[in-house]
C-alpha cells in the first residue's frame, strides 16, 4: 500500500518563462537550486518524455525515475520508480514499495511580472517535514538565479 501525501509549493520570478525554464533544467542551473537539498546534487539523463533521469548525491547515490510528461515552457512531470543505493538501482524493496510511484510536476505559468512555478509533490511521510523546509529555499535559490542578469 503506497504511503504518500501531496506537497505543493509555488513562487512567482521576475524572468520570462523560457528563462525560468532553461535555467531550472540546465546541469548548471540544477546544480544551483537543487543545493538546497543536497550540495553537490546532479542529474544524469534527460528531461524528454518517456526518458530515464537519475537524481544523485554526490556519492552516487539518489532515486532513478523517468519523465512521465514534458510540455514545453509548460510542465514536467517526474516519475520516481526507486533509490539508487551504492550504485544499484532498488525498484523493489519495501522501502521502495512502500511509495512508489510517486509523483514530482513542475508548472510554468506567465503571469504578471514573470513566471509562476508551481510544484507538486508526492511524498513519503519520512520525508515532508525536509521538504516541508527545503522546496521554499530551493525556489528562492532558483528565483535568485533566474532573476541576476
Amino acid at each position: 500500500m503506497r504511503n504518500v501525501k501531496q506537497l505543493n509549493f509555488s513562487i512567482v520570478i521576475n524572468a520570462p518563462v523560457q528563462t525560468v525554464w532553461q535555467r531550472m533544467l540546465s546541469d548548471v542551473g540544477y546544480r544551483n537550486w537543487t543545493s538546497a537539498f543536497c550540495e553537490g546534487s546532479y542529474f544524469k539523463g534527460s528531461w524528454q518524455q518517456g526518458e530515464t533521469i537519475r537524481f544523485l548525491s554526490p556519492s552516487g547515490d539518489g532515486m532513478v525515475a523517468t519523465i512521465a510528461e514534458h510540455i514545453p515552457l509548460q510542465l514536467i512531470s517526474i516519475k520516481h520508480l526507486g533509490f539508487i543505493v551504492a550504485g544499484k538501482d532498488d525498484f523493489s524493496s519495501d522501502n521502495v514499495t512502500s511509495w512508489a510511484p510517486a509523483f514530482e510536476n513542475y508548472r510554468f505559468r506567465a503571469v504578471a511580472g514573470g513566471t509562476e512555478v508551481s510544484i507538486e509533490q508526492d511524498i513519503a511521510p519520512e520525508y515532508e517535514q525536509y521538504m516541508q523546509d527545503s522546496w521554499p529555499k530551493a525556489l528562492h535559490k532558483l528565483k535568485a538565479l533566474c532573476e541576476q542578469g
